[in-house]
């Protein structure tokens, strides 16, 4: 049957196959409405066919089993029926999506190509996710995109049942996120003069102004859109670091005392900023008042802080910020960004959600109740999960697809590791060096989409696909006795028919023989890293 990512069990019944026509019926109760909702309407657009509401015992029927885990489903296909059974609004989401996949790659299209023939195989399925995080980043704040093209990202993870949208919202080269009680944020952060194109190496700018930014309506209509498919939106706001934008729009932000941060424009380069937040009880409030915004749109459990890749030149030179490292009887600037984000720890639980950082968190102490994603190798996140905080693995050598997929010629602007789609398929999130309970404080994984490299939804399409989708099935789908033997074969096989799906969903992805005359961007310089990832 060709399921990506594959299911715990799945039997094909020959004798079981359920013909639909416009008679067939779908029924579901009030619980799994949003599952109901989004297969009548993905259906019937792919199809022609209305699938009205019926009784039940017949036709497509979708029933909540308490028995099963939350994210779990069952399926059930004999003649005149097809029973999904859900353990919650999760789980018969998942189903549906695996129910759209049985009727084929045409089931992926907006109009129907064909109005009969269209057939549920007969089948028993039964299925439920590894790790409870499976997530995507889509970084926003380097490249705008677009509202139309997130939730175009959203629909993509869902069929391929990632649950988590990391949404990276905010950096030194733009602030993509309305704050009503700081407008500036937006009027003067959103937007930069020009851009580089590729690495710095190669010394090009396409001098044409880029920016735009998220209202909260904005913000509001992508998460209700991502909820009612399963997925979970993430925030991020970065800080201490990575705030050049912020500081351009509040210059007070800054460490003024030894900055001119009233001449500073949003950052027009890559890489990292050295103007980074002061450490003020100022900047505090200011950024609790953000915050107190971002929480009335993101109902999420975790929000990310950032906290990666802060410099510390200006703090060891900023008397203000020595004589707050005093004041405060740490030791140094490590414990001074420790400091804010143990503040904001305490903050954010006092508001009942999780600080969630970069594995950077763990410098100076790690704040008692957040969680780390661990992106500098697996280091950060073992470290975290011996200590008793929960991880998400997303180790730059595996699991960055701004990373280049080959290593010849034609792959557009070749950054970072050569990772390919076997590469992703064989990767493993838990760390051999973590023992049983440890192992569980791994609570999912996530593949990273920077965008200095990507300006549109078709350069995201390209370095996503099709690695996202093996990635899919390392996050959802059972790990066998030995990570080893994972079957790259048998997902080759699967895939053939998948990308198929990716074609009628209109990615453009990178096809397996190298990148199309129109996927290629010849002369722009990246910045490879020679030699294989780290061995963990």
């Amino acid at each position: 049957m060709d399921l990506i990512p594959a299911p715990s069990s799945a039997v094909r019944r020959p004798d079981g196959d359920f013909p639909l026509d416009a008679a067939t019926t779908l029924t579901a109760p009030p619980a799994l409405a949003d599952a109901e909702r989004w297969l009548r309407t993905t259906l019937s657009a792919a199809t022609g066919l209305p699938f009205g509401p019926g009784r039940p015992g017949a036709g497509i029927e979708l029933v909540q089993d308490e028995a099963l885990a939350a994210e779990a489903y069952r399926i059930t296909v004999r003649p005149g029926r097809a029973l999904l059974a859900a353990g919650g609004p999760a789980g018969a989401l998942w189903g549906a999506q695996t129910l759209r996949q049985l009727l084929g790659p045409d089931a992926y299209r907006r109009s129907p190509l064909r109005r009969e023939g269209w057939v549920l195989p007969g089948a028993d399925i039964e299925d439920a996710p590894r790790f409870g995080w499976r997530g995507a980043l889509l970084d926003v704040a380097r490249h705008f995109l677009p509202k139309s093209d997130v939730l175009r990202f959203v629909d993509l993870l869902a069929a391929h049942k990632l649950n988590v949208l990391h949404l990276h919202l905010t950096d030194d080269q733009g602030w993509r996120v309305e704050i009503k009680r700081y407008p500036g944020l937006t009027e003067r952060g959103a937007w930069r003069e020009r851009s580089m194109v590729g690495y710095r190496s190669g010394g090009r700018r396409d001098d044409r102004p880029h920016g735009g930014y998220y209202t909260q309506d904005d913000l509001r209509e992508i998460v209700g859109y991502a909820a009612a498919r399963g997925v979970t939106v993430v925030p991020e706001i970065d800080l201490p670091g990575h705030t050049q934008a912020a500081i351009c729009a509040y210059p007070e932000l800054g460490n003024t005392d030894v900055v001119d941060t009233a001449a500073l424009g949003v950052w027009t380069d890559w890489g990292v900023s050295h103007n980074v937040l002061n450490a003020s009880e100022e900047t505090l409030r200011f950024f609790e008042g953000v915050l107190e915004e971002v929480l009335e749109l993101f109902p999420s459990e975790f929000v990310h802080l950032g906290g990666d890749e802060c410099p510390k030149e200006q703090w060891k030179d900023s008397a203000a910020a020595q004589a707050r490292i005093r004041e405060l009887g740490l030791a140094n600037e490590d414990e001074l960004q420790s400091h804010l984000i143990r503040h904001f720890d305490r903050w954010l639980a006092e508001r009942g959600r999780r600080l969630i950082g970069w594995d950077e968190i763990l410098e100076g102490g790690l704040a008692p109740g957040a969680a780390v994603s661990s992106w500098r190798g697996f280091g950060g996140g073992i470290a975290a999960a011996k200590a008793g905080h929960d991880v998400v693995m997303c180790p730059e050598q595996h699991v960055y697809f701004d990373h280049r997929q080959a290593d010849g010629p034609d792959e557009p602007i070749p950054v970072g590791f050569v990772r390919t789609l076997e590469d992703v398929y064989r990767f493993e999130p838990v760390p051999a060096q973590l023992d049983g309970t440890e192992a569980r404080h791994v609570i999912g994984t996530q593949a990273n989409l920077w965008s200095e490299f990507t300006d549109s939804a078709r350069d995201i399409d390209y370095r996503a696909f099709p690695r996202l989708v093996a990635f899919a099935e390392v996050a959802w789908s059972a790990l066998p006795a030995e990570p080893a033997e994972r079957d790259f074969a048998g997902f080759e096989r699967r895939l053939a028919t998948h990308l198929k799906a990716l074609d009628a969903l209109g990615v453009e992805y990178r096809p397996a023989d190298g990148p199309l005359p129109w996927q290629r961007w010849p002369g722009v310089a990246g910045r490879p890293i020679e030699g294989p990832p780290p061995v963990r």
